[in-house]
């Protein structure tokens, strides 16, 4: 894929609501081990009442897509992970502006804008077993394949295969944030929930962008 358009981004948030559905119940185990259980459930019902939203709008823009789409999960998924996403999604889509089309350098800056934002409304970095583990080292690999002109495919296949790697980091942290970090010495041994479903997402508009 050379480029991304509205109708493209709003098809890869339907197949990240279908993913997200089907791993619902391990988001929901990861979460009970180190959380309160709910990160499952919690995206399930934001992606769903997104592509509720989808289904019934049409929008001319990548950014008018992004933004729905954070607005929609800033209303109804609970928890953290509801103004994290929505959070990220926002800074996506101010981001790429009104772009008719994202091409390889934007989807990088978008990228880059959605961790700006979590990192600024979550307070996390790298290493405290969040989000962040996973979408920091996506998005460096992103901009690395883009700044090479790699085209869209390529900087979301290498950001997803980073946020995999990055997520999987995850499992020997002892967490510093959130309600694993309660836990202390215990949270130890867990895949962030948070760091999971972020990695699945960006697989999802990988695998959509081939």
């Amino acid at each position: 894929m050379a480029t991304c358009t509205a109708s493209s981004i709003a098809d890869a948030l339907r197949s990240a609501a279908q993913v997200i559905t089907e791993h619902r119940d391990e988001l929901v185990r990861l979460d009970r081990e180190i959380g309160d259980g709910d990160h499952g459930e919690n995206m399930k019902r934001g992606f769903t009442a997104m592509v509720s939203k989808l289904d019934s709008t049409e929008l001319a823009t990548p950014g008018a897509v992004l933004k729905l789409a954070a607005s929609t999960l800033i209303s109804t998924v609970g928890g953290a992970a509801g103004p994290l996403y929505g959070t990220a999604f926002l800074r996506a889509a101010a981001a790429v502006g009104d772009a008719a089309e994202l091409d390889a350098a934007l989807v990088a800056k978008a990228l880059q804008a959605a961790l700006e934002g979590v990192v600024a409304r979550g307070k996390a970095v790298v290493g405290d077993k969040t989000m962040v583990d996973a979408l920091t080292p996506a998005v460096a690999a992103a901009e690395s394949v883009a700044e090479a002109g790699g085209d869209v495919a390529s900087v979301l296949s290498a950001a997803a295969e980073a946020a995999d790697q990055g997520a999987e980091s995850t499992v020997p942290l002892v967490a510093r944030k959130g309600r694993a970090s309660y836990l202390g010495e215990r949270s130890a041994g867990h895949l962030d929930p948070g760091a999971r479903s972020t990695a699945l997402l960006l697989r999802t508009f990988a695998g959509s962008a081939r």
